[in-house]
């Protein structure tokens, strides 16, 4: 049978790449005209043409002749920082979802995850009570969270990276066929990146079954989950003097792993910072650096399921351009979706996954 060209896989490769119809077009020295009937299936290339397109793209030519990618319906996926993304960046970032899709099932399809272990929690209103009743359905008491990004993993969030090196997009989740997924974008400080675990965590748990979403309240209760979650109210009641400075703040921020703002709101939630304090925190902060950055910051979490599934594979001889090529993927975008998540891949590593993972 012949296999043909799939429109919708030149849509995504566009979008992917952040081209225009008419920039595509003209790097792959076509009209306009004839990338817009391509993209809606009015014409069936030949292989010239197909061969220019995956030439401008940098995709692989047997990208295009695929399945349908799956398609991210736009009101089902929790977007942080959604205000100040432009159209064309949504649309990459759904696009990497797509791609993340379709290496997750590769993946599966291999090795045995762990299955989705969710609290149904979108009755609550309470961001608060929401986090709570979460910790306490997980038996994590009181104590802060060593590693957001395993917690995730463990209880069965499929995570990955976006690889997005801009301000507009922190990272995005969704739910599809009964598992969760988090984008998480690398690009931001490693405290950063464990606030929007927490952010996403409550989109997943929260707004599952919310459909679309007035952005602003869905973020600020997401917000308020997360800085519950990752910093309890009794212990940061317990470990916090009665008169807080902004060196306090710097040195109290490792306990939880959380930049110095993020401590200094859930400070200011509890009552430990008048308004004027946090304020006055906040601008002295950010004269230090902390609102760009994270000075003497925490060691970037890495993921234990992708060391472990890399080093599987590796020690089936089987590399990431294997991958890549099993996938019919550019290698740059396997890098993208897994990129500052695994981490090295040692071989002691490579020993203990045999043990912890399992092959399907």
């Amino acid at each position: 049978m012949t296999i043909k060209f799939n429109p919708k896989r030149l849509s995504l490769a566009r979008k992917r790449r952040r081209k225009t119809g008419k920039a595509l077009a003209s790097e792959a020295a076509l009209s306009a005209v004839t990338v817009s009937r391509l993209e809606n299936g009015d014409n069936e290339p030949d292989e010239a043409t197909v061969a220019r397109l995956a030439k401008a793209l940098e995709y692989p030519v047997a990208f295009f002749f695929g399945d349908d990618p799956e398609e991210l319906d736009e009101t089902t996926v929790s977007f942080r920082s959604l205000s100040k993304m432009s159209a064309m960046e949504r649309e990459a970032s759904k696009s990497a979802g797509a791609l993340g899709l379709q290496l997750s099932g590769w993946i599966e399809q291999m090795f045995s995850l762990p299955d989705a272990d969710l609290t149904d929690l979108s009755y609550e209103t309470d961001p608060e009570i929401a986090a709570k009743a979460l910790r306490s359905e997980w038996s994590l008491g009181e104590q802060p969270i060593p590693n957001m990004l395993g917690l995730l993993e463990v209880h069965g969030v499929r995570v990955f990276s976006l690889a997005e090196n801009t301000a507009s997009v922190d990272a995005f989740s969704f739910w599809w066929n009964e598992r969760p997924f988090v984008f998480l974008n690398n690009f931001k400080t490693a405290e950063h990146s464990v606030y929007d675990s927490a952010h996403e965590l409550a989109h997943l748990v929260m707004h599952r079954h919310a459909g679309p979403q007035p952005s602003r309240s869905a973020e600020r209760e997401a917000n308020q989950f997360a800085s519950a979650f990752l910093m309890p109210k009794n212990d940061v009641l317990s470990r916090m003097p009665r008169f807080i400075t902004v060196d306090t703040i710097i040195k109290a921020k490792a306990r939880w792993r959380v930049s110095a703002m993020a401590l200094a709101y859930r400070l200011h939630s509890l009552g430990l910072l008048t308004e004027w304090q946090y304020k006055s925190a906040c601008i002295e902060l950010g004269r230090r650096g902390y609102r760009t950055g994270e000075p003497n910051g925490i060691e970037r979490e890495t993921s234990a399921v992708w060391k472990k599934v890399l080093s599987m594979l590796w020690n089936e001889r089987m590399t990431k351009n294997e991958i890549a090529a099993s996938l019919s993927l550019p290698m740059d975008e396997l890098e993208n979706l897994i990129w500052g998540l695994a981490g090295p891949v040692l071989q002691t590593e490579r020993n203990e996954s045999k043990s912890r993972l399992r092959l399907v």
